[in-house]
């Protein structure tokens, strides 16, 4: 691939949008032109930034394997190892050090792939040095966020005193609120997606709740209280349940009941999974999916884009549902980069005919650009906010 400009005309950084973060944070930058390494680290190490520069992708590696990097940028088109192998190898030593793919125009193909391989975001040639220092200082975010919460993890690995005692007052508390979703087309009611909500202090919100139940043992009495209670108050008009699923729930046989209460609804339900790890080590996944469908639950991928969900779970699952994280549809009528990804995505999805519903919408401006990517379905604060059966809809 030739490569191009090196950097695009652009305000001086002194005026980016881009700030350095409070303590320094080291950047990998691994590009076979000297010239743009250059060039990226002048603009970082002005923001405070520690900037490391490797010429080829061994050496990037070689400076990664010591530890204490925050932020890794990589060209796409390189001699050797191109960035999405150098983007595979990095995520075998570190899986949580964020990625920033730089590369001209990307095609659809490869946009897919890095999602999948887990890229934190593109970076278009010739880079802006705007956006580029914006993007940086996310990802630094980001990665510590990432620090925070394995730190928090390990905290409960240590099976803290008590945390028995809270999960069964949680589970005995747990209730659940109801959140719109819409068509895109016209704001009417497609479905509501059954969400889980708890009163107990000591594991204040669903992800310390899951949390809790994977180091206790306890998902699958997590996941019949939550299919229990989902279906308590029928939807309106039989619009469609949405029921998160933890992957472990597909081994619970309770879940492939049609007496149960959430098999009483199973025509209308639509399961929703997220993975949180590799599907491909449950046992008789084809087999199972193939009896919930028999039951008349159809089958949506949660959170595709967000790390955990991409191309290897909806391979598998062959969903009727796709849901776009977030982090792919916030302030995406602002970015170009997400524009594409989003239309190539809903393309893909369509092409198999499932239905793609944008999830975190919270402006008017978000919901026009997403509904003419190409999504089907709008989920978010614009529309409604999670509630007792069942809230308004905004439109």
């Amino acid at each position: 691939m030739p490569k191009k400009h090196l950097m695009s005309s652009s305000p001086s950084p002194s005026h980016s949008s881009g700030s350095a973060p409070p303590l320094p944070a080291r950047v990998l930058v691994i590009d076979d032109e000297e010239a743009v390494g250059t060039l990226v680290q002048r603009l970082l190490a002005a923001r405070g930034y520690d900037v490391i520069i490797a010429t080829d992708a061994l050496a990037g590696l070689k400076a990664l394997s010591g530890g204490g990097t925050d932020v890794i940028m990589v060209d796409l088109a390189m001699p050797r190892l191109d960035g999405l192998q150098v983007i595979k190898l990095v995520r075998e030593l570190d899986l949580h050090v964020p990625v920033i793919l730089m590369t001209d125009l990307p095609s659809i193909e490869t946009v897919m792939k890095a999602i999948n391989q887990g890229a934190f975001r593109y970076l278009t040639k010739p880079l802006n040095p705007e956006e580029m220092l914006t993007a940086v200082a996310r990802a630094v975010v980001a990665h510590k966020l990432s620090i925070l919460k394995r730190q928090a993890a390990a905290l409960v690995g240590r099976e803290p005193p008590g945390l028995l005692e809270s999960f069964e007052r949680a589970l005995k508390g747990l209730w659940i609120a109801y959140q719109p979703i819409v068509r895109s087309c016209d704001g009417s009611v497609f479905g509501y997606e059954a969400l889980m909500r708890l009163e107990e202090p000591g594991l204040p919100h669903p992800g310390a709740m899951l949390s809790a139940a994977e180091k206790l043992g306890r998902t699958a009495d997590l996941g019949r209280v939550v299919r229990e209670r989902a279906p308590a108050a029928a939807t309106p008009d039989g619009a469609a349940l949405f029921v998160n699923l933890h992957p472990e729930d597909l081994l619970d046989e309770q879940l492939f009941e049609a007496g149960a209460p959430l098999g009483l609804v199973a025509s209308t339900t639509v399961l929703e999974i997220t993975e949180r790890a590799t599907l491909r080590d449950l046992h008789k996944l084809p087999e199972r999916l193939a009896r919930l469908r028999k039951l008349g639950y159809r089958i949506a991928v949660d959170d595709l884009g967000a790390g955990y969900a991409g191309l290897t779970s909806f391979a598998d699952l062959e969903p009727e549902f796709v849901k776009l994280d977030m982090s792919l549809t916030r302030d995406v009528d602002k970015d170009p980069m997400r524009q594409r990804i989003v239309r190539s995505m809903a393309a893909l999805c369509k092409e198999v005919g499932a239905q793609v519903v944008a999830e975190g919408i919270e402006r008017a401006e978000e919901r026009d650009v997403v509904t003419e990517l190409g999504c089907d379905l709008i989920q978010g604060y614009f529309v409604a906010r999670p509630g007792r059966p069942f809230p308004k809809v905004n439109w």
